[in-house]
């Protein structure tokens, strides 16, 4: 047994009742430094819930998630959030009538919010940071453009980017690849192949081929619990998940 120093997350004894029903029932998940762990699982099953409590949208009912051995249970959002968890939730969530570049302006640290960016002075240490990403997220050619006449992909990477610009040390990213094209879709597992190179990324996904081409480790979630963790090939062999999901 590793001592929880090791990782990056350990979530250990969790549960949440909405009303006497567990969405989350005593789980234990442990992710490592420069993991690309995928949670997989039905409807249902407690996914979304899972990244909620790991970010402060949702307050556990018991249990402890330690992040870099901080406690998370008792951290606001916000806390959460400069502690170094980055989550993207389904729908982009980035500022349509801004150009990409001051979109990742904007989510700069100390151009948080409104406020801050209108206090904010735009250095060159900020352009160089700003170009970087937009690299790393494909959208450099990108940098004038209004954020609103993005591709739906290129609308997911510029989120992403507005997280990577806040440098977490974890990423939670829901979905990410819904309503891509194929090509996208490829682009957006080589995008996250590298930047799992230096963080801890939990992704959740329904899309098994994308689930195949990043996922070091995965997790399969049922009603709440965990019912297999292992690589690909391990859970896609494994008996209950046959049985529960892959076999719908």
């Amino acid at each position: 047994m590793y001592s929880n120093t090791d990782y990056t997350l350990a979530v250990e004894g969790l549960t949440v009742s909405f009303d006497g029903f567990k969405a989350v029932d005593d789980l234990n998940f442990y992710l490592d430094k420069n993991e690309l762990h995928v949670v997989i699982g039905p409807n249902g099953a407690g996914k979304t819930t899972v990244l909620d409590l790991i970010c402060g949208k949702t307050k556990a009912t018991s249990g402890s998630i330690k992040f870099l051995n901080q406690e998370l249970t008792e951290l606001s959002e916000h806390a959460i959030v400069r502690a170094g968890v980055g989550r993207k939730f389904q729908t982009p969530s980035i500022y349509e009538n801004l150009t990409v570049l001051e979109n990742l302006e904007v989510s700069y640290p100390q151009g948080r919010g409104v406020f801050g960016a209108l206090m904010f002075k735009r250095t060159q240490t900020v352009l160089d940071k700003i170009h970087e990403i937009a690299r790393e997220i494909m959208l450099e050619t990108e940098l004038d453009t209004e954020a609103g006449l993005l591709s739906h992909g290129q609308k997911q990477w510029l989120e992403i980017g507005m997280l990577l610009i806040q440098d977490p040390q974890l990423l939670m990213l829901d979905e990410p690849v819904a309503g891509m094209s194929v090509k996208e879709r490829e682009q957006t597992a080589e995008l996250l192949n590298k930047i799992s190179m230096g963080r801890s990324v939990l992704v959740i996904e329904h899309d098994m081929e994308f689930v195949a081409q990043i996922a070091h480790k995965v997790t399969v979630l049922h009603q709440g619990k965990i019912l297999a963790t292992g690589d690909m090939a391990e859970v896609q062999n494994d008996p209950n998940v046959i049985e529960v999901y892959l076999g719908h």
